[in-house]
């Protein structure tokens, strides 16, 4: 792995949901960034894939919303089991080249989408697959996705360490959702707030992720 020199803050991946690109997410986390500040450092990338239709009253044609697989032709809906979704090897694909151009990286953090697309990585990672030098992954408001072709990467439990964020008032992934990924993993750590759809950072939030992400800081003196 990564040899970390003395104190250096750990460096994570940022994968954005489904609908948002790299440039929304670092502007919806900015308050997590600066919680993590001199601990970890959070680098997102913009999933491969363009949404069609968009049309919201954010949408910018520079920076079209995106997406990792969709479920349907261009679309996606988090609890359909989709019969031919499309678009996840160009995603894992994505996935490998940063963390080996922009790397090296001690883990990932996913939201969403993202989180659901981590928890992938974290599955192919704990089989061996050398793409994804990755230690630990922050999944919030994951989900399992239900399309059988998928369907490999729950087959064993998952030896990678992660913490689970849950919105108990998430109206997008419903908790049980992201409670029943985390039964997949081997001893994961699920943290539930009283929020809904977004990424967390208030003060119980806070130390959650710090005592978290103090498992993996390079032992100091």
């Amino acid at each position: 792995v990564a040899a970390m020199s003395e104190g250096r803050p750990l460096r994570l991946l940022g994968l954005h949901g489904y609908r948002q690109s790299e440039r929304r997410f670092r502007q919806r986390t900015g308050a997590l960034r600066k919680a993590l500040r001199g601990c970890a450092e959070l680098v997102a990338i913009d999933a491969p894939h363009s949404v069609p239709g968009g049309g919201g009253e954010d949408d910018d044609v520079d920076d079209p919303p995106r997406g990792w697989w969709f479920s349907g032709p261009g679309t996606f809906e988090a609890g359909e089991v989709a019969a031919a979704p499309a678009g996840l090897e160009e995603s894992l694909s994505a996935v490998a080249a940063a963390l080996k151009e922009h790397g090296p990286f001690d883990g990932l953090l996913g939201f969403s989408q993202g989180a659901a697309l981590a928890a992938m990585v974290c599955a192919l990672r704990a089989r061996g697959d050398p793409r994804f030098p990755v230690t630990f992954a922050i999944l919030v408001a994951g989900f399992a996705s239900r399309a059988p072709a998928h369907g490999h990467f729950y087959q064993e439990p998952i030896a990678l360490p992660t913490l689970h964020v849950v919105g108990d008032a998430d109206a997008v992934i419903a908790a049980s959702l992201s409670k029943e990924l985390a039964q997949h993993f081997v001893e994961p750590v699920v943290l539930s707030h009283p929020g809904g759809h977004f990424v967390p950072s208030a003060a119980p939030q806070k130390k959650a992720y710090l005592d978290f992400l103090d498992r993996f800081r390079p032992a100091r003196g």
